[in-house]
């Protein structure tokens, strides 16, 4: 493991400390870190108020004609169909879209693709099938902006087609009905990294402001909040920023998962941990999410969509125990397949992107593999396994390389694609497409990194005094929840520590348990997990610079303040 830059954010300045003298300097610091730099910014995140910092829906270009459609087509009764995604997002988004309008009482089917046969988006199979069912509208939900072809078919079919999406403009747009994307360059939504939950949830807000000009079954007063349970796990799982109205979205819709009454994630979280007794954006992160996307990576994903909607207990009890069975089955797999993926890269030297194919690789899991091999080598990585006679790969990426820039530049070798600067799917025509098109990704990041020293890095919020850290600097801290991409929970650094104690703990002495004093005389106690391999560095009065979060420790009723050691540097 390569040694990581330590990278600390550029210092506030004394006009910025004059203009909020009754901020406290560090929280001031932590707030201009995250671009918060006015009073209603700053209002605004550390006080996310539903009602007020939610932006209109009707911002959207085409959110008037899309809400319109939708509510004719209940009025007349149509058949609609919503299209969605097989990741967590695509599920919560779905079950979003399918309970609205279940409650306007239209007639609404979901259909859900099964990555293994159909892969992402519209497919024309689907479409053709969809028009000859007698659908006459299609929603799709976190996908659908880069199936131009397909919503011809539909269009040719007269089925109208309303695209929900949020994934990086392609170089053509589908002729849809209407589009709701805060990612076109012509859309003038004012933010524009929300979820595919969030667009679907915006999409609902529309129809609940305007259902009432339509003979539809009216909604109960705030019927729309109590789908922020999902609006919250897919915006986590899909890692958008959580800032501005994402943070809202979510701030609220973790309460409303802890009062949720879904019977599915009710079991999910008791197959989770029995212990758990508050669900805040780490356990939705690293727990029911990869739950969630396990349906979909190994089996069918429509299995974790039943499991939100579920009403029967038997059936919530025995999806959710299938689904953490699915999740061990995935771990697995992908601890196989990254294993595999590393005998085949061989040693990293000089590459800046890492490219690998296999025979054989479920799709669902390339993409995990793909994030293990950036994580762990700080480069762009590109998984793509030949199987079902399909050539499919998922991307990674690093902040310094824009993937789907990259994968848009060869376009021609492609059937599909779609994804963000950081994470990507696509489809190849062929294996001859498959080498020109490795030759051209690793020219492109050639020549967009080539110069580039590219450690991993570790972003520092400030240099803080172990004095600071008390009960009270831990309560303004929590005003930063929940953490996510863009607000990250906060690493500090304290330098010039002595060692007062350090010794081994926990199975196979995997971590260290160290005490620290600064000059002023403050000693803190540390927890450094996996760090302890540092034991043998280190002796009493040693000096060393500490980067830490700041944690409780919790047991048997007692509680701490503890440091927990993000990494560590003896000093000379």
């Amino acid at each position: 493991m390569r040694e990581k830059q330590w990278l600390t954010k550029p210092k506030i300045t004394t006009e910025f400390l004059a203009k909020f003298p009754e901020i406290n300097p560090v929280v001031l610091q932590l707030l201009y870190n995250r671009g918060l730099t006015n009073q209603e910014k700053i209002d605004q995140f550390l006080n996310p108020d539903y009602g007020q910092d939610l932006l209109d829906p009707f911002l959207f270009n085409q959110m008037e004609k899309a809400v319109k459609r939708i509510l004719e087509a209940i009025v007349k009764k149509e058949k609609i169909v919503v299209y969605g995604d097989y990741d967590a997002d695509g599920v919560c988004s779905s079950a979003v879209m399918v309970e609205a309008l279940k409650n306007l009482r239209a007639q609404v089917d979901v259909y859900i693709p099964f990555r293994e046969t159909e892969g992402y988006g519209l497919n024309a199979s689907a479409a053709n099938d969809l028009a000859e069912k007698g659908t006459n509208l299609v929603i799709t939900v976190d996908c659908g902006i880069s199936n131009k072809k397909e919503v011809d078919v539909l269009n040719q079919k007269g089925v109208d087609v309303i695209i929900t999406d949020h994934h990086h403009q392609p170089l053509e747009i589908p002729s849809a009905y209407a589009i709701i994307n805060p990612n076109l360059n012509e859309e003038k939504y004012p933010f524009r990294s929300l979820a595919g939950c969030g667009v679907a949830f915006k999409v609902v807000q529309g129809l609940v402001k305007h259902h009432k000009n339509f003979s539809v079954k009216q909604l109960p007063e705030g019927f729309e909040k109590w789908l922020l349970d999902l609006v919250a796990i897919g915006t986590i799982a899909d890692i958008q920023p959580l800032l501005e109205e994402n943070r809202v979205l979510v701030k609220w819709g973790l309460v409303v998962l802890n009062q949720t009454k879904r019977l599915g994630i009710l079991k999910l979280i008791e197959k989770m941990n029995n212990n758990l007794t508050t669900l805040d954006e780490k356990s939705v992160s690293w727990q029911i999410t990869p739950r969630l996307n396990a349906a979909g990576r190994l089996n069918h994903a429509s299995f974790a969509y039943q499991l939100l909607i579920t009403e029967e207990v038997s059936q919530a009890e025995k999806m959710a125990e299938e689904i953490n069975k699915t999740n061990q089955q995935r771990q697995q797999l992908t601890d196989k397949i990254n294993f595999e993926a590393k005998q085949i890269i061989g040693e990293v030297k000089n590459q800046k992107i890492l490219v690998v194919v296999g025979d054989g690789w479920p799709i669902g899991v390339v993409g995990l593999v793909a994030g293990r091999l950036t994580d762990e080598f700080n480069l762009p990585s590109l998984v793509i396994s030949r199987n079902n006679g399909e050539i499919t790969g998922s991307a990674r990426s690093i902040a310094e390389f824009n993937v789907i820039e990259a994968i848009q530049k060869a376009d021609q070798l492609l059937s599909r694609y779609g994804g963000h600067s950081q994470a990507a799917g696509f489809t190849l025509k062929n294996e001859k497409a498959l080498k020109e098109f490795t030759k051209i990704m690793i020219k492109l990041a050639n020549d967009s990194l080539g110069d580039l020293k590219l450690a991993p890095s570790l972003e520092i919020e400030t240099q803080v005094k172990l004095a600071e850290v008390d009960w009270h600097f831990f309560e303004e801290l929590k005003k930063f929840m929940p953490y996510g991409e863009k607000n990250p929970k906060p690493i500090f650094l304290a330098t010039d520590l002595a060692v007062v104690e350090a010794k081994t703990v926990g199975q196979d002495n995997k971590h260290l348990r160290l005490m620290v004093k600064e000059e002023s005389g403050a000693i803190k106690k540390t927890i450094g997990f996996g760090f302890g391999h540092w034991c043998d560095k280190l002796r009493i009065g040693d000096k060393l610079d500490l980067i830490f979060e700041v944690d409780v420790n919790e047991w048997n009723g007692n509680r701490e303040l503890q440091l927990k050691i993000i990494d560590l540097k003896l000093k000379n």
